[in-house]
């Protein structure tokens, strides 16, 4: 009996992975106005998605010491179906902005974007590209 709830213990252990939502991850930025980009690690929040900026970068490609590394920049991103997210924000530190948002994930891309005021201005967030 022992044995057979350790397998299933490590068989739940190695599932776990499998169910990952493809989303889940490190998805490098397209540069910023300033020429910048990050590093954003992608996790569940509950049953949502969260993103943090776990990296910077300025133009040269060089790590950055930023004061945003470390700040969440996806939050309340909703899993729709057929690599859609949607109803959740992203803030954009070149504007300080905070934008109702939705993402696309097509392979290894995640195109982003988003508005403000209602929709009156809205803002192509570009493709992210996954890190491998």
């Amino acid at each position: 009996m022992k044995k057979l709830a350790l397998a299933a213990l490590l068989l739940a252990g190695l599932a776990a992975p499998v169910l990952a939502d493809p989303v889940e991850g490190t998805w490098q930025t397209k540069p910023d106005d300033n020429g910048n980009f990050g590093y954003i690690q992608i996790v569940p929040c509950g049953a949502k998605y969260c993103g943090t900026l776990i990296k910077s970068f300025g133009p040269d490609g060089k790590v950055l010491d930023s004061p945003n590394t470390g700040k969440r920049i996806v939050w309340d991103m909703v899993a729709q179906g057929n690599g859609a997210y949607g109803d959740g924000k992203i803030w954009s530190p070149d504007r300080d902005k905070t934008y109702s948002s939705k993402m696309q994930l097509t392979g290894n891309k995640l195109a982003v974007s988003g508005c403000v005021l209602g929709g009156l201005i809205c803002r192509n967030g570009g493709n992210w590209t996954r890190v491998k």
